[in-house]
């Protein structure tokens, strides 16, 4: 049995994983069901046990962080409940629910505004996010509402002081830049003028402290949180995708990301073409010069799914990924991208597991 099969001592007994979401230099996170006096629940365990000693100190100061501020955001049901906190693992509840990178809100203004409440609900006990800018801590219930996750850099503030205000302004700030992203028709003219005005703080981060802090967790530790994909799919799949476009009879290729169980992260290729084996395009990779390590899933499709205007459709290639299969029927325009995409799923590889973020 390896590390990631393990389960920390404090929760012997509590929590049955199922499979590892995601892993890096400060927590492992995974999916699987916890045991409370009610009985058993779905739930996701993030643990600091399997970190290296030099970045132990911050795991756990992250750690204390998040559990203050699912304490808060749980309770008003905008965000997972905490279930417990030990020394080294703290345990949430789960929500049904889509990263908006895969969710893909366009034209629903009801969940902006669902966005805006759920920041107003915790801005008035004092706490603030401060992460934001990343699509995957925003999730879309079945319902169409909003709801926060990840909230390692969250700060509760004792007043609502200048510093509070200047992070609230940040929160809203980037929810907004998502809403300009997805219904950019309906931002106000208030709206904009947040968007068009970064608080100072933020101003200064970007000249300074945000150059480097990518030299040191890109450059020095490898690390990115590119939507939890990590370096493999920053680094290695766009080399990969180009490799793949230049075999013959290979008409496009997508890569993405999903959570796998021995790796952490694993690579799901999507190959566009007629007459293709699966096999030699696995070949071809491996005699790619720079080695790079082929992706863990590949399948050949007839047909990748496209929007009106061309762009591959890779919220639903992800949840394929993913096998996430029930969460893909609302998704789907018409009855053309329906056919394409239930060839794709009957002939999908990742069968063992259902994934979530």
């Amino acid at each position: 049995m390896n590390d990631q099969d393990s389960i920390p001592q404090e929760l012997a007994g509590r929590f049955r994983s199922r499979l590892v979401l995601k892993q890096d230099v400060f927590s492992t996170v995974e999916r699987g069901s916890f045991t409370t006096p009610g009985g058993e629940v779905e739930a996701v365990l993030r643990r600091i046990d399997l970190v290296p000693w030099w970045s132990y100190g911050i795991a756990r100061h992250f750690l204390k962080r998040e559990a203050r501020g699912l304490a808060i955001a749980g309770s008003l049901g905008i965000a997972p409940p905490l279930l417990y906190l030990g020394k080294q693992a703290l345990v949430r509840g789960w929500i049904d629910g889509l990263p908006v990178h895969i969710a893909r809100p366009e034209g629903d203004l009801n969940f902006f505004r669902s966005a805006r409440r759920a920041l107003r609900a915790i801005h008035r006990e004092g706490l603030t996010h401060n992460d934001l800018a990343k699509e995957q801590n925003w999730l879309r219930t079945p319902t169409g509402y909003a709801s926060l996750t990840d909230f390692q850099l969250a700060t509760h503030f004792s007043r609502r002081g200048r510093l509070f205000r200047i992070a609230a302004y940040e929160d809203l700030r980037h929810m907004l830049k998502h809403k300009r992203r997805y219904v950019p028709d309906a931002l106000t003219a208030t709206e904009k003028r947040i968007l068009a005005r970064k608080a100072w703080p933020t101003r200064i981060w970007m000249a300074t402290g945000k150059k480097v802090y990518y030299w040191i967790t890109r450059g020095m530790l490898n690390f990115t949180d590119r939507e939890g994909s990590g370096p493999r799919f920053v680094n290695d799949a766009p080399q990969l995708t180009a490799r793949l476009k230049q075999y013959d009879g290979v008409s496009d290729a997508v890569i993405v990301a999903f959570p796998d169980r021995r790796t952490g992260t694993g690579l799901y290729a999507f190959v566009e073409g007629d007459s293709l084996a699966e096999t030699d395009l696995v070949r071809h990779l491996a005699n790619d010069p720079k080695r790079i390590t082929a992706p863990e899933r590949l399948q050949v499709v007839e047909r990748l799914p496209r929007t009106g205007s061309g762009e591959i459709r890779t919220d639903i290639l992800q949840l394929v990924a993913m096998n996430q299969i029930d969460l893909i029927d609302p998704l789907l325009a018409n009855e053309t991208e329906k056919e394409v995409v239930a060839r794709i799923v009957a002939g999908r590889q990742n069968l063992r597991d259902r994934y979530a973020f």
